[in-house]
This record gives structure tokens, C-alpha cells and sequence, in this order.
């Protein structure tokens, strides 16, 4: 199957197909994005609610076949890592798993009101986790200071055509209109939430020692999995603070 060679396994659940639309909360006057319609389980919902449809399908004969069997919508045919987005208000896919975390990024760095989106389980509960979570990761931290992210239910293997070989949950996504705390400097503080995690077991003196020095902070003595999103701000705001100096 055309989706399986990229990555894609196709959702077949009608009742989760039609939660998700639920859960985007969808109106006549939005504009929405759906990357990897695959054979259009979820675009035949999308276009009964939305003004317009964007869809961005990576293989070719999807795409062609997409067009066909929704002339009303916009397909653009391509890589969604590489192509440049059209302007939406909401994002409603069950993506490739394996772009999982570039793909929410590139999100993120978008103007749109609300995302719906369907992760691998394990992922979704990294984007949703808090410090000392077992789950709690850089990945955690830089979700939680962009946006409010709710895991809105677990879906089993047997919802997708061929069937995973993991768990899914799909996630409600909201861009913060303002950051839940401030820093001095967005660039170096994903760096040091990046040094970090690379030593995620170790105490955060030590973490920071072979790139940033000795780092003289309250935090020291803690293991980096214990600090939440707010300490490291606090952390990478000396660390700015130093390098002035």
C-alpha cells in the first residue's frame, strides 16, 4: 500500500474520524490543513465543515486520487517538511509518525487558532508530560512553552488499515498567545534545554559543566529530569547573564 512505503497507516475508525473533527471544533468560515489525507478517510468530515481544505500528500497517486474524489478541495502534492505552508486556521491530520516531532514544530512556528493531531501514544505523552514524569523531555519542555496541549483519547492499533505496531492518542494543540514565562533568549535557552537532556540522569552541574562552565545555581544538585520548564528558563537566563559579563 501506497501509505505504508511512506510511513503512513490509514485511520478507518469512523467514530474517532468523526471525534477528531469534533474535537477541531470546526465552522463554516475555517480554513484547514491536513497533512497526509492518505485515501481521504478524514478529508470527506473536513470538507462538510470547513470554507477550505488544504491538503498536502506526499505520494503522488494518493494525491492525484485525492483530487478526484474532492475536487472542492486544494491538494499540493510534495514533502511537508520541505514545502511552504498555505495560511490555515486549524490543523486537523493523522500525520506520518515519523515526522511526529518535526512536523509539530514547524506547526508551532505558524499563526492558527487550534491543531488536532494523531502522535504514536508514546509520543503524545512526551508532549504532554511534566518534570519528573517518566515520559518528561526536551521535548516536554519546548511543547509546554509554545502551546496547551491535551491528549483527548487513546487509540488502539485496530483503528488503522494496516495496523501500527503501537498505540496512538490523539492530541488537541492551542498556540499560547503569550509564553507562560519569560526568558532573555529564546535561541539559548532550547540550546541548554537541548545540553540538558543529553544527560537527562545526570545532576544539572554537571549537565551544564563540559559546554557552559561551572554554572552556579540552585538548582545544581537536582537531576535535570526534576526541572520544570520554569527552572530552566531560570537557568539559561544566568547562563545569559554570565556570558555578558
Amino acid at each position: 500500500m501506497c501509505g505504508k512505503r511512506l510511513g503512513q497507516h490509514f485511520m478507518t475508525d469512523e467514530r474517532v474520524l468523526e471525534r477528531e473533527v469534533e474535537y477541531a471544533e470546526l465552522g463554516s468560515s475555517d480554513t484547514v490543513l491536513e497533512v497526509g489525507p492518505g485515501t481521504g478517510n478524514l478529508t470527506k468530515y473536513l470538507v462538510k465543515r470547513a470554507k477550505k481544505v488544504y491538503a498536502i500528500e506526499k505520494d503522488r497517486a494518493l494525491a492525484r486520487m485525492i483530487g478526484l474524489s474532492f475536487p472542492e478541495i486544494e491538494v499540493i502534492t510534495g514533502d511537508a517538511m520541505e514545502l511552504e505552508w498555505p495560511k490555515f486556521d486549524k490543523m486537523v491530520s493523522n500525520i506520518p509518525y515519523k515526522i511526529s516531532s518535526p512536523l509539530t514544530f514547524k506547526l508551532l512556528e505558524h499563526n492558527f487558532k487550534l491543531a488536532v493531531l494523531t502522535y504514536q501514544e508514546e509520543f503524545a505523552e512526551r508532549l504532554v508530560a511534566y518534570a519528573g514524569d517518566f515520559a518528561y523531555s526536551r521535548l516536554s519542555v519546548m511543547a509546554y512553552y509554545r502551546a496547551e496541549m491535551e491528549i483527548m483519547e487513546k487509540i488502539p492499533r485496530s483503528a488503522f488499515k494496516p495496523p501500527p505496531r503501537v498505540d496512538s492518542a490523539v492530541v488537541r494543540i492551542i498556540p499560547r498567545k503569550e509564553p507562560p514565562f519569560r526568558i532573555k533568549d529564546e535561541k539559548l535557552f532550547e540550546d541548554v534545554v537541548r545540553t540538558l537532556f543529553s544527560a537527562r540522569r545526570k545532576t544539572v552541574r554537571s549537565a551544564l559543566r563540559r559546554k557552559y562552565g561551572i554554572v552556579e545555581t540552585e538548582y545544581g544538585s537536582m537531576r535535570v529530569e526534576e526541572l520544570t520548564p520554569e527552572e530552566i528558563g531560570e537557568i539559561a537566563d544566568l547562563i545569559w547573564e554570565n556570558m555578558k559579563k
